[in-house]
């Protein structure tokens, strides 16, 4: 588990000012009508509510890499699936320059065991009802793939898996 928050990190020379973009996962988890969902601790999604997830490692196929990520971010064993939504995140600094360029792919992801504690760059995690939701700042691009996948959300008519 990566504990090192400084920007100067291994782990973020490789994300800010990245030559290329980096490929990234996220896994959508529900456990009694409840998404799992992490605060994020470092840019570009700091301060911020989130589907948990990271970058995929060389030789890591996709639901590998969820697994990885879901349990080192939240303690959680996951079964990953089949990706459910693809999006970039493109974050550029005060002079136009990308400062960090994530294409992510987000996977459905069944429940195995654990309970939720934060690691890795999550300040916390948690399993969050549609109704707590509209109480905390959640990244848009969450609340888009829970409403639009799995009409999770208030005044939409759950679809989730339970």
């Amino acid at each position: 588990m990566n504990t090192d928050s400084s920007e100067n990190s291994p782990e973020n020379l490789r994300s800010v000012y990245p030559d290329l973009p980096r490929a990234a996962v996220g896994a959508v988890v529900f456990k009694n009508e409840r998404v799992l969902l992490v605060l994020r601790s470092k840019a570009p999604a700091e301060g911020v509510w989130a589907i948990p997830g990271g970058s995929v490692e060389l030789g890591e196929t996709l639901q590998k890499a969820a697994e990885r990520e879901i349990y080192e971010e939240t303690g959680i064993v996951i079964q990953a699936r089949e990706p459910i939504f693809t999006f970039d995140s493109v974050t550029h600094d005060n002079d136009g320059r990308v400062r960090f360029h994530y294409v992510i792919v987000d996977l459905l992801a069944d429940y195995v065991s654990g309970e939720p504690q934060a690691g890795d760059d999550a300040l916390d995690a948690r399993w969050i009802s549609a109704e707590e939701m509209d109480t905390l700042e959640v990244n848009p691009v969450t609340r888009k793939v829970l409403k639009e996948c799995f009409g999770f959300g208030t005044g939409a008519k759950n679809n989730f898996v339970k």
